[in-house]
């Protein structure tokens, strides 16, 4: 598996367990969701990616997005 596909899998489990949060425990964990998508939209256009800086140091070979 890719580097790529690894932070979309990752932000998607991210979102699903805010909203999971947002509905049993408090509103305020749509925060979280809040900050993984706005993470998604600048990488989007500056290729930065924390998730991926760290999977690249662990060996995951990289994709085309996160070269």
């Amino acid at each position: 598996m890719s580097i790529d596909r690894i932070v979309l899998a990752f932000a998607g489990a991210m979102v699903l367990l805010s909203i999971a949060l947002s509905l049993t425990v408090s509103p305020y964990w749509l925060i979280l969701g809040a900050f993984v998508g706005l993470n998604l939209f600048q990488s989007a256009f500056t290729g930065f990616c924390p998730l991926a800086i760290v999977l690249k140091r662990l060996g995951v070979v990289p994709g085309c997005a996160f070269s």
